[in-house]
């Protein structure tokens, strides 16, 4: 997997909506906050564009997108939100010039389209918390992308889980969140599972659609083809009047009681403030035990 070239201070970063519109004015924020690190800011064309729910059309989103893929002096894109619509725009980008002059790619949620079609283009990306997330973040989140962006060493340790299976494995890192996993199978772009350690996450869904989408990957052939798991957060999740009768953990269980892999529940990454950054595409260690978890990046 190739690495892009780590950050440094004095460094371009283009903020970009592949999804979601984001039209609130605290573009200043943004600029502060990247100001603190030593990096210059580029605000893409895409932010502030309206169009129902999305950041302009599908062309204007794909031609903002590109524009920074191309530019030589940006040096990462930060996608300023999730929602729904990076789907709509990747087959209309043009990944050339990034493959001769690579750059990370970083957010997550509806991002995961791109971490996922990367992975498979052979690139590692960044999957942390957005823009629109940074009055919430917690400083864990936040440090943990800074040291992810300048290539610092990026480790995890935390608290054992009764879910947990215990065991240690190697693999290199992969996922996102589920029901973009889910959506991108049969196409050029689906998750390759094959000796790789999985993450998912995912925020409002109903239980069984979660069942759902864990089956689809078990039949997929997903799942047995899996080192390890790791399960950050199923935040605000719905039930049915009548209940699917499992939380969305127990579903997960549930389906990968068979697979004898390590793997770790309520990883401190997702839809939750405390979002801690992970590059996909990189080989990590995978220790669950008794006294806790340990991720830690190679």
């Amino acid at each position: 997997m190739i690495v892009p070239p780590y950050l440094q201070k004095g460094d371009t970063v283009a903020i970009v909506a592949t999804a979601r519109k984001h039209l609130n004015d605290d573009l200043k924020n943004i600029q502060e906050f990247l100001e603190n690190w030593g990096l210059k800011t580029v605000i893409g064309s895409s932010i502030g564009l309206d169009n129902n729910q999305l950041a302009g059309t599908d062309e204007e989103r794909a031609k903002d997108f590109q524009t920074q893929i191309d530019n030589p002096n940006v040096k990462a894109i930060w996608c300023v939100r999730g929602g729904y619509g990076t789907v709509r725009i990747v087959d209309l980008l043009d990944f050339s010039k990034f493959k001769q002059n690579p750059k990370w790619i970083i957010g997550f949620s509806d991002v995961t389209v791109l971490h996922s079609h990367l992975n498979n283009l052979g690139f590692q990306s960044i999957h942390g918390m957005m823009p629109v997330n940074i009055p919430r973040a917690t400083p864990e989140a936040k440090e943990s992308l800074r040291k992810a962006l300048f290539g610092e060493p990026l480790s995890y340790a935390i608290p054992y889980d009764s879910m947990n299976k215990i065991g240690t494995t190697r693999g290199e890192l992969v996922g996102g969140n589920l029901s973009i996993l889910y959506s991108l199978f049969g196409s050029n772009s689906a998750v390759d599972c094959s000796d790789k350690i999985l993450f998912l996450e995912d925020l409002d869904e109903y239980l069984y659609h979660v069942d759902r989408m864990m089956m689809n990957l078990k039949r997929n052939g997903c799942l047995e083809s899996l080192k390890g798991i790791v399960v950050g957060s199923m935040t605000k999740m719905k039930d049915n009047d009548i209940p699917w009768g499992k939380n969305a953990l127990e579903i997960i269980e549930d389906i990968t009681k068979k697979y004898n892999i390590p793997m770790v529940y309520n990883f401190p990454a997702g839809h939750i403030p405390d979002n801690r950054a992970l590059v996909f595409g990189r080989q990590v260690l995978l220790e669950v035990s008794e006294s806790g978890t340990v991720l830690k990046f190679e």
